[in-house]
């Protein structure tokens, strides 16, 4: 790996460990505050509505803007905003729209963020496959184990010490992430025509996705999985006080489990990959997912809850190495931006739908209801999107040739978008 990935894995390993305290002590806060699920849930959806709002326009303004200075910018501009937190919970002023303001300005700065980390990795390094997967599965092993390993523990032990110190940690991460990012290689990028306008650009990202069955079957699995998730995320920490009898650092090590999985999984996601096809791995990895989300809703104690998370850390793990790696092989760079922002806008639109969801089910029915359904949810997913990436399509696009009846969106899309003549596929 080039030098210039060891400073970007280390600034997104000190920023996820800020993203894991937060992760940890956001719904704690707005626990202290409330008791109502719904509430619980505007806090938690409003973190993703920026991808509803802004997704793909986001992409668009990275495939045009210089993605390193986006990248240290969104961490500077998240670093001050978590002052204000800080200064209301000093003050005893926090609230629940107030956690949920920051959570949607927080998720707006990790929406540039993401993209154009996500744009600059495969320039960085030559958009070689195999090279991208190992880098992804190093980036995702690291992410899991700050943000869900380290992270949420460390997020409860530092909310003890006062509702104010998880935020000043969180901020401080951002800043020495800045820094790094600062000191990253500049990666050549496609300049778009200046005479497209940001609409247009942003839609043929969006034709890009929906006309390709295998990319549009990549981008429904963590849609339809976030519904899920944030189903199960809404309630999930009053699921762990209510009917598995843990407090705050016993709900952080709940999530540390989850996080021990997801290592795991990001660690065999290649032998995964290579063993079984991608397309294969990618359909067993959403399987195992939802099983162990229906074992979670069906768990007596805290010990088969947090097996049941860790196996469905496992499946999710090897999933964000096996599908992004594939994405960011097969797209052209100058697409990179606009296709990603659209996929990741797919995921994040669904979230709030799952965190009300959720929300719904535990008030109307019973606080293990949402964990039932995301699994059966998960489940459906798996079967309907099975076909979309198998094998025959993950190696026909690897090859560069294009799957039957997915042509049509290439020539929409060349159309709408700027050319790159040297680098249209990448081969196998």
């Amino acid at each position: 790996m080039p030098s210039g990935f060891g400073r970007l894995w280390t600034a997104q390993t000190v920023s996820s460990f800020g993203d894991g305290v937060m992760h940890a002590a956001l719904p704690l806060l707005a626990l202290a505050l409330t008791r109502d699920p719904m509430a619980l849930a505007v806090v938690t959806a409003a973190g993703t509505l920026p991808w509803l709002l802004f997704g793909v326009l986001g992409g668009a303004l990275v495939d045009r803007w210089d993605r390193r200075r986006t990248m240290w910018v969104a961490d500077v501009a998240r670093a001050v905003l978590l002052a204000i937190p800080a200064a209301a919970a000093a003050l005893d002023a926090l609230s629940i729209p107030l956690l949920a303001a920051v959570a949607f300005l927080l998720g707006l700065g990790g929406l540039f963020f993401d993209t154009a980390a996500t744009a600059y990795l495969p320039d960085l390094l030559g958009r070689d496959p195999a090279s991208l997967e190992r880098a992804n599965s190093r980036l995702h092993g690291a992410q899991t184990a700050m943000s869900g390993f380290a992270g949420p523990p460390a997020g409860s032990a530092l909310l003890a010490l006062g509702r104010a110190v998880p935020l000043i940690a969180d901020a401080v991460s951002f800043v020495f992430s800045a820094l790094l990012v600062r000191s990253l290689p500049d990666a050549p990028r496609p300049e778009p025509a200046a005479r497209e306008s940001l609409l247009r650009q942003a839609r043929a990202g969006a034709s890009y996705v929906f006309g390709d069955r295998l990319l549009l079957g990549l981008a429904l699995r963590p849609a339809v999985g976030n519904i899920a998730f944030l189903a199960v995320e809404t309630v999930l920490a009053l699921f762990a006080h209510e009917r598995l009898g843990i407090g705050s650092f016993g709900f952080g090590l709940l999530l540390t489990a989850e996080a021990t999985g997801g290592l795991l999984g990001a660690g065999i996601a290649s032998f995964l990959g290579r063993r079984l096809g991608t397309g294969t791995a990618l359909t067993c990895t959403a399987a195992v997912e939802g099983l162990a989300i229906l074992g979670l809703a069906a768990a007596p104690n805290p010990y088969a809850a947090g097996l049941a998370l860790a196996v469905c850390g496992a499946g999710m793990g090897a999933t964000m190495v096996l599908g992004p790696s594939l994405r960011q092989a097969i797209v052209p760079a100058h697409l990179m931006g606009r296709v990603a922002s659209t996929s990741r806008m797919l995921a994040m639109c669904a979230a709030p739908f799952g965190a009300f969801l959720g929300g719904w089910l535990a008030t109307t029915y019973d606080i293990r209801t949402p964990i039932y359904a995301a699994g059966g949810l998960l489940l459906a997913m798996t079967a309907v999107t099975a076909s979309m990436t198998d094998n025959r399509r993950v190696e026909a696009a690897l090859r560069g040739t294009v799957p039957t009846g997915g042509s049509d969106h290439l020539e929409s899309a060349e159309l709408d978008a700027p050319a790159e003549p040297a680098r249209e596929r990448v081969t196998s």
